[in-house]
């Protein structure tokens, strides 16, 4: 992987990349508590097939820009930060990738600029309209989401992270993933982005910011989807995966009985073949 920084939308993203810059772009946007390492052996898959593959941190992790307050982690700024970049690469359509929170912008943006998308593939991620609807009326949904209510606060969750070497965030990967999912390696590189100055309270802003998000219609998705999802996800209701096919006019869904919330770094073969299969469709 080469890395970049590109800037967009008043901020400087630092992008991961692999494969030759031509017209066959396809995107990858990571979430919490990750960042654009996280799809490294994606990267290196797509690339290996003709692609031009890229992977931004986005605002508030890693090396890329972190304004302050919460404010500029609303929604709106999430997708413009992403729709203004794939302006910038191409004048094509792209294929986009996302898993958990940037699930979460690329659902909006699909909503919001379907032009700019051939295809959209959601790992573990409801549609947004889902998510607010089992967050208000679905109990064990609710209990499962217990950490967003929390994030809430102000300064106890950024010193509850940091708090021995950042072991709630580890913990909070390893215990909710299969076993040996994650390597030394992986938690290391990890734990140097959430020590970088104001990463933690910015990535919790994220969650701080939706919540002012909650009011807003998300309507459903034109652009051709494909919902991949780890049904261990301990997170996340399953159910939240049916319904939110049923908000994507040309829609699949694909359950993966034995994965969880990280499905992309445990089955990353069976997950970067389900991708190319459906881009290829």
């Amino acid at each position: 992987m080469k890395e970049r920084f590109d800037r967009v939308n008043g901020i400087n993203l630092h992008v991961y990349h692999a494969g030759e810059n031509n017209q066959n772009i396809i995107l990858f946007l990571h979430g919490f508590p990750e960042y654009g390492y996280a799809w490294h052996q994606q990267l290196e898959f797509f690339a290996s097939r003709g692609y031009y593959a890229l992977a931004p941190d986005q605002r508030g992790y890693n090396l890329s820009d972190k304004p302050k307050g919460v404010k500029a982690y609303r929604l709106d700024e999430l997708v413009r930060d992403i729709a203004e970049w794939i302006k910038q690469l191409t004048p094509q359509k792209v294929i986009l990738v996302a898993h958990d929170w940037g699930g979460g912008v690329a659902w909006a943006l699909a909503a919001q600029h379907p032009k700019l998308l051939q295809k959209l593939v959601i790992l573990n991620m409801p549609h947004l309209a889902v998510m607010k609807k089992h967050l208000r009326t679905n109990i064990k949904q609710i209990l499962k989401s217990w950490y967003a209510a929390f994030f809430q606060l102000p300064l106890l969750p950024e010193w509850l992270c940091r708090l021995w070497n950042f072991k709630f965030l580890t913990q909070a990967l390893v215990r909710s993933a299969n076993p040996n999912t994650f390597t030394a390696q992986d938690l290391e590189n990890y734990w140097k982005t959430w020590q970088q100055p104001y990463a933690l309270t910015a990535m919790l802003n994220w969650y701080r910011a939706f919540r002012h998000d909650l009011g807003k219609k998300h309507p459903e998705v034109t652009v051709p989807t494909l919902i991949i999802w780890g049904k261990k996800d301990t997170a996340l209701s399953a159910e939240m995966a049916e319904d939110s096919l049923a908000m994507c006019k040309q829609g699949k869904l694909m359950m993966i009985e034995d994965a969880t919330h990280w499905l992309h770094h445990e089955k990353p073969d069976e997950i970067n073949q389900m991708i190319l299969s459906f881009i290829r469709e």
